[in-house]
């Protein structure tokens, strides 16, 4: 595909057409960008610039983000995108929930990614083209958690092509990550990537504190008499299972019941 794409109606402009769509939902206090620090996000927040409206940006830090992310986005946005530290860490959420986020049960993203915003319209990078799943959503929508919150998403119909045509062309520098052949950037050993156990050779310092987690949360379950038909014999057997990608058995609630 290409940003500038011949049709039988016309000749469609994807650049101008995105930021008419953000020039036309501007609310009056501005927009709330949401900015992880990945390519989708750096081309939103371009555009949002580019297209002179009132805005703020944001970057909800989770505790596990790769450090490699970290240091682009204090290089190049660190005045220009508030860092916003979370209310509690990865490895306490483990230890609360009693059990490591699986792709079933994703508890860590509403307490440490899906943050902030709360009645304001959100511009995000959410494109159709990164999976099935983000390919049924809308390009304006509300959040179905907290509905005092409006999603934007103006590059909905982008491809991959397109966002890379768009940093480059507007010469935007890009985290590192992307040059190792990582196609999205997001939390490290993040159970939906399926690359967890890479992830945990490349950082093995996130590996230890998953492993700690998995031990503290076990030894609670156990405390709070919450274990039954065990398939662990102890918070190391359930660090291996997870890493692994075993079948989710524990995700049964009847099984291993969550806090809220």
């Amino acid at each position: 595909m290409s940003l500038i794409v011949d049709t039988l109606e016309g000749t469609i402009d994807r650049v101008a057409v995105a930021i008419e769509r953000i020039q036309t939902f501007v609310p009056e206090e501005g927009y709330y960008v949401a900015f992880s620090g990945g390519k989708d996000s750096q081309v939103v927040l371009d555009l949002v610039e580019r297209s002179g409206v009132k805005f703020d940006a944001h970057m909800n830090l989770t505790t596990v983000d790769p450090p490699e992310l970290l240091r682009f986005v204090r290089e190049h946005y660190a005045e220009r995108v508030t860092l916003e530290r979370p209310e509690t860490s990865m490895y306490k959420l483990i230890v609360k929930k009693r059990i490591p986020p699986t792709r079933r049960v994703r508890y860590c993203c509403e307490h440490l990614k899906e943050r902030g915003g709360t009645g304001r319209i959100v511009v995000t990078g959410i494109r159709w083209a990164e999976s099935s799943r983000r390919s049924q959503r809308r390009m304006t929508e509300s959040c179905f958690n907290d509905k005092t919150k409006v999603f934007l998403h103006p590059i909905i119909d982008w491809s991959d092509e397109d966002v890379w045509e768009y940093l480059n062309g507007r010469g935007l520098p890009h985290c590192s990550l992307y040059d190792e052949g990582k196609h999205r950037i997001g939390c490290v050993m993040c159970p939906m990537s399926r690359r967890m156990k890479q992830e945990a050779e490349r950082w093995p310092k996130f590996a230890a504190m998953y492993e700690r987690a998995c031990v503290a949360s076990y030894d609670k379950a156990v405390s709070d008499g919450l274990v039954r038909d065990r398939q662990w014999d102890n918070g190391h057997d359930m660090y291996e299972w997870w890493i692994n990608n075993s079948p989710a058995t524990c995700d049964d609630p009847q099984l291993f019941p969550l806090d809220n």
